[in-house]
């Protein structure tokens, strides 16, 4: 095409506003057509008390207690431990017969795949690259990323999980990436959104420059439940970005190849990075990770089921080299939001390699591991790879009040024996009783507070309907692999 047409710079002025203005107007429509699925709601006006339940804080200077009170003012917990005492005006929850936890972490998940839940259950890496980044990723509204990340964020709540790490790969548009952050916002969750560039197809390539603007438009203060991340391989040139502006990374890695010597020589492995998956390291590897503070998590049923690495999470080697991963679930395209499940996965599969190894002569086989640590790389050690452990993870008085009881008179539980066996071995999203997440009641007595399923059912219908048509899809409920 012929440009011949002389810009003024009055016009380059006023067509560069356009552009940053657009994902605002493209935002606040989509708000007005889409249903509202959660009330908004006001602060905590009175102190909670959490009386009379099995505390496990995970701190060990505050300890765990069989029958004990937690008190809560604001956002923040005050007290951890017996016969607290609480103002007049507090409001007391009745913790009998619950197991009070830190809320679950999870470290890796990529939220905007929320409508495609089990569409693939038999799926491997290949289906599933076929299923997202080269299906309906590429047909992805804003308002469909909204929609995802809010499936998935309500999704966690519901099941136990206060705080999630969004690694966002689709965001076509600076449209798309309000849509992401707006939806973990409006869901109360305590999330991280980790902002990366979408695998294939076209989008604006506005990536990774936006991030400055997302930074001044969302993320104002670091006090606040959403914050945010870079999402990005080992590249020199995002990892100095993301370093200028203050932000923690993150990174996929089912390889170890040269960048990592030549990045742990280079200092550029920091303790703000933060690993996924992590499968395929040699020992040189995990050992300068350690040495530079860095965080990691791996995905025990993702592994398994996608076929990645070995097929067996790097749960065994992370422990080998003194580090306390955390677990993350990666997605819901095969299987369902259930951090019990991966807890339960990890420690099944390690106990029965060690078992394996030392009935084989293997004289350096490991110890089995036991349920504490289990539940300590669910929650603190998700904490730590969220960058959050000062304000969650644990039950410590002073830091954020991201708490989970869970019922133990349920029929599945009841008698309970054991508190971190229970809930590691035994409890399932359904024993899920109370949801608080800095401070706010989230989920009481079973139940969503403040969510209307009618308007959550029908925008999760009407964009899946709208991704399955325009990909060509058509629903097949009992579709078999081939």
């Amino acid at each position: 095409m012929k440009r011949d047409k002389h810009v003024s710079r009055r016009d380059a002025f006023k067509a560069a506003a356009a552009v940053a203005v657009a994902p605002l107007m493209l935002r606040a429509a989509d708000a007005a057509q889409r249903p509202q699925v959660v009330e908004s709601t006001a602060p905590p006006r009175q102190p909670i008390l959490l009386r009379g339940g099995t505390i496990v804080s995970m701190d060990p200077k505050v300890g765990d207690f069989a029958r004990g009170d937690v008190l809560i003012d604001g956002k923040k917990i005050v007290s951890v431990g017996t016969q607290a005492k609480a103002p007049a005006q507090a409001q007391v929850i009745d913790a009998t017969n619950t197991i009070v936890i830190p809320g679950f972490v999870d470290a890796h998940r990529h939220s905007w795949e929320g409508q495609l839940r089990r569409i693939i259950p038999d799926g491997a890496i290949a289906e599933y690259m076929a299923t997202t980044h080269n299906g309906f990723a590429r047909y992805y509204r804003p308002d469909d990323i909204y929609v995802g990340n809010l499936i998935t964020a309500l999704g966690c709540i519901d099941a136990g999980i206060t705080c999630v790490i969004d690694n966002s790969h689709n965001s076509r548009s600076a449209a798309h990436s309000d849509a992401a952050v707006q939806a973990l916002i409006d869901s109360g969750i305590r999330g991280v959104h980790a902002s990366g560039a979408p695998q294939t197809g076209e989008w604006d390539r506005q990536w990774p420059q936006d991030l400055e603007r997302l930074q001044k438009r969302f993320f104002s203060s670091t006090d606040q439940l959403v914050t945010l991340r870079m999402f990005s391989g080992m590249s020199r040139e995002n990892w100095a970005l993301a370093r200028r502006l203050g932000i923690r990374i993150t990174t996929e890695s089912n390889a170890a190849g040269r960048e990592f010597d030549e990045f742990f020589s280079e200092k550029l492995l920091r303790p703000d990075n933060t690993f996924n998956h992590c499968q395929g390291w040699p020992d040189q590897v995990w050992q300068r990770i350690k040495d530079a503070g860095a965080t990691v998590n791996v995905c025990p049923r993702s592994d398994a089921q996608y076929g990645l690495g070995e097929g067996v999470s790097a749960f065994q080697k992370a422990l080998d080299h003194g580090m306390r991963p955390a677990f993350s679930v990666d997605n819901e395209v095969s299987y369902g939001t259930d951090m019990f499940t991966e807890m339960r996965v990890a420690f099944n599969v390690q106990r029965a390699m060690a078992t394996y190894r030392r009935t084989n002569g293997d004289a350096k086989a490991p110890a089995p591991v036991g349920v504490r640590q289990v539940l300590e790389c669910a929650t603190a050690g998700g904490a730590a790879n969220a960058g959050l452990l000062d304000k969650c993870g644990t039950l410590t008085p002073g830091k954020e009040a991201d708490i989970v009881m869970i019922r133990t008179d349920d029929i599945n539980l009841y008698p309970s024996n054991h508190a971190i066996g229970t809930v590691v071995l035994a409890a399932d999203t359904r024993n899920i009783d109370t949801v608080i997440i800095g401070g706010q009641i989230r989920k009481s007595r079973g139940r969503m507070v403040g969510v209307n399923m009618d308007n959550f059912r029908k925008m999760a219908d009407e964009s899946r309907n709208y991704l399955f048509t325009k990909a060509g899809y058509k629903l097949d409920i009992f579709s078999k692999s081939e």
